[in-house]
């Protein structure tokens, strides 16, 4: 049997960044939580935790994203995606606050899911999440007036993945389209192919491209990319009437980083090897892998790996770090596809600290960082996301 080793990656110039002790100007804007934080130093943080969410009892539900730190997941009741962790809080219509540990937009879904009784609470405002902020409102509300003056926007469905503002997300409701995730992405497209003879994906370009391609047979050919930063997104109309999958200049910092010879690098130094990679990833790096899945699908991969097996896994590293810990005594051997640190850094802003400031508040009758979407959003983004649960 093996013991768990260090991952194989090096500190960049970025990693206080990327540990979310920096701002990152290019992801959701946010602001700090008030009042005073406690010092990460203190050593009473991991009691304080469990004394503030024992006095909360079953008043309070902790939701752990997979990309959570260690020393935030331990306080979770429940861990996941995005949109299982939103239907998880959906399911406890007794507990008063919801405690996100995740960033602003699966908060938002959870607040679109539960009751009106129950408090969504962000530890860190500041949490937000840079592909969904590739996408405003006011962008897309202009891309359909290109797709409009190009004569497509009657033929347009727009798909809207999971990681999209709760803006975004009413958008789609409203003109008819549904959201997806990266494990039902295949069966977005599918009916909205049915519903009309275009997609709008929104806002990953790579989940887009890489479904419509390698999952459903299409072309390169088949997609354009608009580009929100220029004239008429950088496409003529006869583009717009040509393309099948139209899709958003957007990405996730986290998997975009990953690259071919990331891919190449491994299979050299470890003979055998098998490459799983999110569908996030860049459509080069999706070819070029063995595996490819949600970040569900790559959990439940690894824990059907015969023993002995070999993983690069290109995904966010601190789940990929605690899968391969806890696969390590059963002699599996899971390294991060990357040789660089590549968190998430905004998710990385929930912190122990922010974690301990928010549950002692809460038990102390203060309601702190509440997120609320709006009654007008929140109905067409409930549609959107209502279309996606009646999927087949």
């Amino acid at each position: 049997m093996t013991t768990a080793q260090p991952l194989d990656v090096q500190p960049t110039p970025l990693a206080l960044l990327l540990l979310g002790r920096e701002a990152d100007p290019r992801s959701e804007r946010g602001v700090e939580c008030p009042g005073d934080l406690p010092s990460p130093s203190d050593p009473d943080l991991v009691a304080r935790a469990r004394a503030a969410k024992e006095k909360l009892g079953d008043r309070v539900f902790v939701l752990g994203h997979h990309y959570q730190r260690d020393e935030v997941i331990q306080f979770a009741d429940v861990t996941g995606d995005s949109f299982k962790l939103a239907r998880d809080a959906a399911a406890r219509p007794e507990a008063e606050y919801i405690v996100f540990c995740g960033v602003h937009f699966m908060a938002e879904s959870a607040d679109i899911l539960t009751t009106d009784a129950q408090a969504v609470v962000l530890p860190d405002l500041a949490a937000g999440c840079s592909m969904a902020d590739m996408a405003t409102a006011e962008q897309v509300a202009e891309c359909w007036d290109v797709l409009t003056e190009a004569g497509v926007a009657d033929r347009v469905v727009p798909v809207s993945y999971m990681n999209s503002s709760a803006d975004i997300k009413a958008f789609t409701g409203k003109h008819g389209g549904t959201i997806c995730t990266s494990s039902n992405a295949k069966r977005a497209l599918e009916w909205a192919f049915e519903q009309g003879e275009k997609i709008l994906f929104l806002p990953d370009q790579h989940l887009g491209r890489n479904t419509a391609v390698r999952d459903m047979g299409m072309s390169l050919d088949d997609c354009v990319l608009y580009n929100p930063h220029k004239p008429n997104g950088g496409l003529t109309a006869e583009q717009l009437r040509d393309a099948k999958m139209i899709l958003w200049r957007g990405h996730c910092s986290v998997h975009g980083r990953f690259s071919v010879e990331s891919v190449e690098d491994v299979r050299a130094r470890m003979p055998g090897v098998n490459v799983l990679v999110h569908p996030e990833c860049k459509y080069e790096v999706v070819a070029a892998a063995d595996y490819v899945g949600s970040t569900e699908y790559i959990i439940k991969a690894l824990e059907a790996a015969p023993r002995g097996s070999k993983w690069a896994i290109g995904t966010e590293l601190n789940l990929v770090r605690r899968l391969a810990n806890r696969f390590a005594a059963e002699d599996k051997e899971i390294v991060f596809l990357d040789k660089t640190v590549c968190f998430c850094s905004t998710m990385n802003r929930i912190d122990l600290p922010h974690l301990v400031w928010t549950l002692e508040s809460l038990a102390e009758g203060k309601l702190v960082n509440r997120i609320e979407v709006d009654p007008e959003t929140e109905k067409y983004a409930k549609l959107a996301l209502e279309r996606m649960l009646a999927l087949p």
